[in-house]
């Protein structure tokens, strides 16, 4: 029998049939990518079936997200579920970039936008510009980001935001400290 995971399984067929809206992907078409039915597709995003972790694992690859964004759902308090999220619950997601700790502040990924808690250590970098089909508005805590917007490059500290409108960008630490910036992202991407 193939292992399963300790998730919140409301929570994960809300956030696959999220994930799969986000991207336009139809229920076919994933189903296709996946080698599964659409049936057992829309089983799981109904919360009828519950999915292996190999089985997340080709649907994390399909829809381009980490795995990571299935894993970490903690039970949260009957009357807190998708209003609350508490910091020790918060899910790990991310792009897998070295150095980035995204964590999701949003309650699940049902909303036109999601929230995430970044850490960026000291000394990490994003080498390669990225573009996505986003707009993104950030908001520093706590130590310096170097970020490249286009060819513009900004040097961002506490209390500083930024916006990012479906243009190239990439980011460093070169510093000492870590930084901790709040990350809003319309659509979601994850």
């Amino acid at each position: 029998m193939p292992d399963t995971l300790p998730y919140s399984s409301a929570s994960l067929g809300a956030d696959l049939r999220a994930l799969r809206k986000a991207r336009n992907v139809t229920l076919v078409d994933l189903a296709e990518q996946c080698s599964k039915s659409v049936g057992w597709l829309s089983q799981v995003e109904r919360d009828i079936s519950h999915p292996s972790i190999d089985e997340l694992k080709v649907l994390a690859k399909a829809l381009e997200v980490s795995v990571s964004i299935f894993f970490g759902q903690a039970p949260s308090v009957p009357n807190e579920e998708g209003y609350v999220v508490r910091s020790a619950a918060r899910r790990r997601v991310g792009s897998g970039n070295k150095g980035l700790v995204e964590e999701l502040l949003s309650p699940d990924l049902t909303d036109d936008f999601e929230m995430f808690h970044s850490t960026f250590e000291a000394g990490a970098e994003m080498t390669k510009l990225e573009t996505r089909p986003t707009q993104e508005v950030c908001y520093v805590i706590s130590g310096k980001l170097r970020l490249w917007v286009g060819m513009r490059q900004f040097d961002v500290e506490p209390g500083d935001s930024f916006r990012i409108r479906g243009e190239a960008y990439r980011w460093a630490n070169p510093w000492t400290q870590d930084a901790e910036v709040i990350w809003v992202i319309a659509p979601p991407v994850y």
